[in-house]
C-alpha cells in the first residue's frame, strides 16, 4: 500500500538517494521541481521501499511518476495501479521515457497504452556548445549577444545569492506587468513556484545567474543539478523582451560561469507553445527527450 504526503525539505535526502538510480535525464526527476510546484499541481510523494513515487492532481484526475529507485519495479507499478483504482482513477504514469517504457512493456505486456505529446518532450543541450556558440548555426545568437554588449556597455553578470535574490523577484514582478500577465493563472502559479525556489534557494542546492544593465536586473535563470551529475536542469528563466539580446546573453553567461562541470543542460519542455518551441529549437538540442503517458487499459 502506498502512503502519500506533501513534500517537505526534510524529504530531500531520501528522495535524492532514490533519484541517484533514475535511468533518465527527465526534467521532472529533481527534488526542487517537485518541491517548488507542489501547490500548482497538488503534488504528493511516497517512499515505497527503496523507490520514490510522485503523484500529481486530485482524484479522479491524477497521474504518477514511474517508480524511481532500486528494487522490484513491477511490484512498485502494481502498487501504483492499486492506489489509482482505490481512488476511482484510471492508472496513468506520466513522463515515461524510453528505458522505463521498455520496462513497462516487458512487465505489463499489453496492459498499458502509450500516448505521446510533443509538448512534454525535453530539450537537452550540450553545455560546451551553449558556452561557445561556435559555428554557422549559432551565428544569429552571437550577433544578438554582440549587439547587446554594444548597446549596453555597462552590463554585468552575477551569480545569484541571498544578496541579489530580491532584485530577481522585483524583476519578475516587473516582467509580469510588462507582459500584462498579473492576472493570468499560469503566470501567477509560475511566480509562486519561482518565489518558493528563491526562498529555499540554498537548501534546495539551486544555482542561478543574472544580468544587470546598470543597477537594473534585465534577465535571470535558476535551476538545479540532477543526481546523475551529468545534467543540469534550468527550471526558470526570465528576460525583458524589450531588452534585445537579454535571453541569449543570460543563457551563455550562466552556462560559462556555472555549468562547466556538466555535460548537458536540460531546458525543459515547450508545452506546445509555438513561440517557445521556436526559441528552444533555435539552440539546436543535442537530445530531444521523448516522453509519453502510460495509461492502464486492463
Amino acid at each position: 500500500m502506498l502512503s502519500f504526503k506533501r513534500p517537505e525539505l526534510t524529504d530531500k535526502e531520501w528522495v535524492d538517494s532514490c533519484l541517484l538510480h533514475a535511468n533518465s535525464m527527465n526534467c521532472e526527476y529533481t527534488f526542487g521541481n517537485v518541491f517548488c510546484w507542489v501547490d500548482s499541481y497538488s503534488i504528493e510523494i511516497c517512499h515505497y521501499k527503496n523507490f520514490f513515487i510522485c503523484r500529481w492532481g486530485n482524484p479522479p484526475e491524477i497521474a504518477y511518476s514511474v517508480p524511481l529507485g532500486e528494487g522490484n519495479f513491477s511490484e512498485a507499478v502494481e502498487e501504483i495501479i492499486n492506489d489509482a483504482k482505490s481512488l476511482g482513477a484510471i492508472p496513468r504514469i506520466y513522463g515515461v521515457t524510453e528505458g522505463y517504457l521498455l520496462m513497462l512493456q516487458e512487465a505489463f505486456f499489453g496492459k498499458f497504452n502509450y500516448n505521446y505529446d510533443s509538448g512534454i518532450n525535453d530539450y537537452i543541450y550540450s553545455v560546451s556548445k551553449m558556452e561557445s556558440l561556435n559555428g554557422k548555426k549559432y551565428h544569429g545568437k552571437r550577433n544578438h549577444i554582440s549587439n547587446f554588449k554594444k548597446n549596453y556597455p555597462d552590463w554585468q553578470y552575477e551569480n545569484i545569492s541571498k544578496d541579489n535574490i530580491a532584485d530577481c523577484i522585483n524583476m519578475h514582478e516587473e516582467w509580469l506587468k510588462e507582459n500584462e500577465s498579473e492576472d493570468d493563472e499560469d503566470f501567477v502559479e509560475e511566480f509562486e513556484a519561482v518565489k518558493k525556489a528563491f526562498n529555499y534557494f540554498d537548501e534546495l542546492g539551486f544555482k542561478g545567474g543574472l544580468i544587470r544593465v546598470g543597477s537594473r536586473v534585465v534577465a535571470y535563470c535558476i535551476g538545479e543539478a540532477q543526481m546523475n551529475g551529468r545534467c543540469f536542469v534550468t527550471h526558470f528563466e526570465k528576460a525583458f523582451a524589450s531588452v534585445n539580446g537579454a535571453y541569449p546573453i543570460i543563457n551563455q553567461e550562466f552556462t560559462k560561469n556555472c555549468l562547466s562541470s556538466f555535460e548537458y543542460v536540460n531546458r525543459e519542455e515547450d508545452l506546445g507553445l509555438e513561440g517557445l518551441r521556436k526559441a528552444k529549437q533555435s539552440y539546436h538540442p543535442e537530445i530531444l527527450l521523448e516522453k509519453c503517458v502510460a495509461v492502464y487499459n486492463d
